[in-house]
């Protein structure tokens, strides 16, 4: 078996939540600024990139090293096992950052990766050329403080691309991070969960996902799926797990409320597209109006502010109504703003 390390990245602040999912996978990892580092096989990159609900992204370190010049650069970066990830074929594109690093220029950087890789295929393919119209395999050079780390990223477009959101309002809430914000209240699926500001219904989905423990990326592609090496029979072992720990005939009691009629009808648009158009109560009304007799559940929302602010005098109203609502003592809430 082969071990591969693993990055999944994470906005700042996400990091314990994202290395949290890992060790529920069954992974040791190391936190570190904005990512969450592990070791695993092909099957680790199915699975993380299925089961992350809030990661960013999964990628595969290549190598990391010093370098402070050009020449370190392309040799470090040539003497990495690249033919070992990317077949004859592959198109390989080269994207880069540099922070706080001796090498600045991001460009320059990226076409010395780019020149470096190719130098080291030649060398194991015995080829001069390479047409590039196989499998992506889309290469990062990221300097830090003169430390390259050069990966590959494994999960395509990004994690929080779910595939069930085929409506959204202005500025709407990333589903990591809605993920994040439900999986931090430690809410379990016996208690109610109730949304008074849905939006477009992401919180209150990410919810339900996670009281039936449906993964997060069971409707949708990632790029490592076409890679050769890992295979299709570690991505069929890996969407097997999902169907078979999906608990399907979880009951759920969670309500999501916007003043907006059109937002409600954007929320059951897109919890039908997630095939959870039953397990969700979508209701047009006012937070400040929000009343219940229910024992013991939580309330999370991601109330309007910035470019979902409108008139200052609007909000700071509608702030001080909810904030004088009479929610039962067992209510534990948390919002974005």
């Amino acid at each position: 078996m082969t071990s591969f390390s693993l990055i999944a990245t994470a906005a700042m602040g996400l990091e314990s939540v994202v290395a949290d999912e890992v060790r529920r996978l069954g992974y040791d990892c190391q936190v570190e600024n904005g990512k969450v580092t592990f070791e695993g096989d092909a099957l680790a990159i199915c699975r993380a990139n299925l089961w992350l609900r809030a990661a960013d992204r999964v990628k595969l370190k290549v190598g990391e090293f010093r370098a402070t010049t050009f020449e370190e650069l392309f040799e470090q970066t040539k003497a990495l096992p690249w033919a070992d990830y990317l077949p004859k074929d592959a198109e390989f594109p080269v994207i880069g950052k540099s922070v706080k690093s001796t090498l600045f220029s991001v460009s320059d950087c990226q076409a010395i990766v780019k020149k470096a890789i190719v130098e080291s295929l030649k060398e194991r393919y015995r080829l001069s050329w390479f047409p590039e119209t196989g499998p992506l395999y889309r290469i990062e050079v990221a300097l830090h403080k003169d430390i390259a780390t050069l990966t590959i990223d494994a999960s395509g477009a990004g994690l929080h691309k779910r595939g069930y959101r085929v409506r959204q309002g202005e500025a709407p809430l990333r589903e990591t991070l809605a993920a994040a914000l439900v999986l931090l209240t430690n809410w379990t699926p016996d208690r109610p969960f109730v949304d008074p500001f849905c939006g477009s219904g992401t919180i209150a989905i990410e919810a339900a996902l996670i009281g039936q423990n449906i993964a997060p990326g069971f409707n949708r592609d990632f790029v490592s799926e076409q890679w050769p090496w890992i295979g299709e029979r570690a991505w069929e072992r890996a969407r097997q797990e999902v169907e078979d720990m999906a608990r399907y005939d979880e009951p759920l009691d969670i309500c999501g409320i916007d003043l907006d009629p059109r937002m409600v009808d954007m929320a059951r648009a897109n919890a039908a597209e997630a095939g959870l158009a039953d397990l969700i109560s979508f209701q047009t009304g006012r937070a400040e109006q929000f009343r219940t007799d229910k024992s013991y559940g939580v309330i999370v929302s991601n109330p309007p502010y910035g470019e979902r602010l409108g008139e200052r005098r609007e909000v700071e109203a509608l702030y001080r109504a909810t904030s004088a609502v009479p929610f039962p003592p067992w209510i534990r809430g948390r919002c974005t703003s």
